[in-house]
């Protein structure tokens, strides 16, 4: 779960953004500045990054603040799941990233399973959309919502991404070292509860 510290500095600065985003008044946009300068030092101070670090991701974050979007392709083949191994962590994930504009959830979530994995996929229906923060998933700096689709393959095979190193399928009882920042063993095991019995509609929360 989120600590609180993360998640006070992650509403402030959620505020200051938003606050610079509409404010007119330079005196206004002075303090919300301020504002997003004293969610940076906590989080510096908690987290260990360095100052200027947050200061400057913060700083690019623009706009009415909103939860960024995580897509993650589910995607059996039989009774087997599809993982791709990060090269980060060595730990393996449900294939997925952050949606980019100008793309719907389901050309986001294709082009993460391809570029992950090489398979090419097409989106059937919403599986789950969790809160990153509600989930045991490692800490992000930001709000964000995650996003499980089911997946069936067109084409392609599997091959290597820039950010992975290692493609399978995997069964329920055999499934490898998970990445936590990604996806959670609740996370996974729910997805073939979800495969199983589409009666039950998508999970959220």
């Amino acid at each position: 779960m989120l600590p609180k510290w993360l998640g006070w500095a992650q509403r402030i600065q959620a505020i200051a953004q938003t606050g610079l985003h509409y404010a007119r008044d330079e005196f206004d946009r002075e303090r919300y500045r301020s504002l997003r300068a004293v969610a940076a030092e906590m989080m510096a101070a908690q987290s260990g990054a360095a100052p200027e670090e947050v200061r400057d991701l913060f700083a690019r974050e623009v706009g009415h603040a909103t939860p960024k979007v995580d897509v993650r392709g589910v995607v059996f083949r039989g009774d087997a799941l599809l993982l791709t191994r990060e090269r980060s962590s060595g730990r393996w994930a449900i294939p997925g990233g952050f949606a980019d504009a100008g793309e719907s959830a389901g050309e986001a979530v294709a082009r993460e399973v391809r570029e992950e994995s090489g398979y090419e996929v097409r989106a059937t229906r919403l599986l789950a959309l969790y809160d990153h923060a509600k989930h045991r998933h490692r800490p992000l700096p930001f709000a964000c919502y995650k996003a499980y689709f089911a997946c069936v393959i067109t084409g392609g095979g599997p091959a290597i991404g820039a950010e992975t190193d290692g493609v399978g399928f995997f069964r329920r009882d055999a499934l490898p070292d998970l990445c936590p920042g990604r996806v959670t063993p609740e996370q996974v095991q729910r997805m073939w509860d979800l495969h199983h019995h589409p009666e039950r509609g998508a999970d959220f929360d």
